[in-house]
């Protein structure tokens, strides 16, 4: 299958690195300093883990130059970057393509069905700690590295894809699982992917948070002490969401969340610590103010989140 990985960061880098790295077909589709590197040098990976880099030659352009049409189209943007992607996806797209929106912000996948209702868009979410070290580098902090994906409801959304059927559908969501699989990346083709996408929030969510309340790196949060607490509350906060909106966790998320946070490198730090502190966009209306709204509109208490957002509206 032919793929286009729009966004060549942490997230859509990696993914294109390591999916390229196996052999399967993929465009990275980026722009400015990054994709002149990649273009000229190749993809770089630098393991923080391990000490060691990797340099592979990748296919990368911009979205006015890509003029392939892609069986599946990765979307690996920040929240605030969503909407410039739909003319491009609209521009490229075949009957057939698959849309799966790979981002931090929970419920991407509704909002981009509602704006290319003639394609399927699924669900999704990525487990990876990386981010741009520098023009053509990324740096990966942690070896964690896994996508979770699925459709939000086959019986409603299969009969936007013309001529398509559930069975065909599946065939191409278990192939999407086995290129991952082949690439070294955990591909997780969930039966719900609302709770499963919820569940990966309920990291991401209060880590950015606390991280950016704290000014705290992984090292702050693997030790005891405020900010693991802080952590650990607003991971709470959104369990009992979950719970509010019909999607309740099965897992004991603080369990898993400190799980996957004690295989980071101690520096390491959330893309919107890191997006703040040098004055660029962040995701933070979508990771922060969003769970106070949430709270609001299921009647669910979120006295850390609040407290957080509240400093935040202040300071930022």
């Amino acid at each position: 299958m032919k793929y286009a990985i729009i966004g060549a960061g942490g997230t859509g880098g990696i993914l294109g690195f390591y999916m390229t790295k196996a052999g399967r077909d993929v465009t990275l589709i980026a722009r400015g300093r990054h994709l002149a590197a990649m273009q000229e040098n190749g993809l770089t990976v630098e393991k923080m883990w391990d000490g060691t880099t990797e340099t592979i030659p990748v296919k990368a352009t911009d979205m006015e130059h890509y003029d392939e049409q892609p069986d599946v189209v990765l979307v690996c943007v920040k929240g605030y970057s969503l909407e410039e992607t739909i003319p491009f996806i609209q521009r490229v797209a075949k009957p057939s393509t698959m849309v799966i929106p790979v981002l931090n912000i929970y419920g991407t996948g509704a909002k981009m069905q509602e704006k290319l209702p003639e394609l399927l868009v699924t669900d999704g979410c990525m487990y990876v700690s990386a981010n741009i070290k520098e023009p053509g580098v990324l740096i990966q902090h942690g070896r964690i590295l896994r996508v979770v994906y699925g459709v939000r409801n086959m019986s409603s959304q299969k009969v936007t894809v013309k001529g398509a059927h559930s069975e065909e559908i599946m065939d191409t969501l278990k192939n999407i699982k086995k290129d991952f699989d082949d690439s070294g990346i955990d591909g997780v083709l969930s039966e719900n992917i609302q709770r499963d996408a919820l569940e990966k929030f309920s990291y991401v969510s209060p880590i950015g948070a606390a991280g950016l309340y704290y000014h705290a790196t992984a090292a702050d949060f693997q030790r005891e002490g405020e900010q693991r607490e802080a952590f650990k509350t607003m991971i709470r906060e959104i369990a009992a969401l979950a719970e509010a909106m019909g999607v309740p966790f099965e897992r004991n998320m603080v369990e898993v969340n400190l799980k996957i946070l004690s295989s980071l490198a101690p520096e390491a730090t959330t893309s919107m610590q890191r997006d703040v502190m040098e004055g660029k966009d962040s995701e933070i209306d979508g990771l922060v103010y969003e769970v106070v709204r949430m709270g609001e509109r299921y009647h669910v208490p979120v006295p850390v989140y609040a407290k957080v957002a509240e400093k935040l509206r202040e300071t930022l």
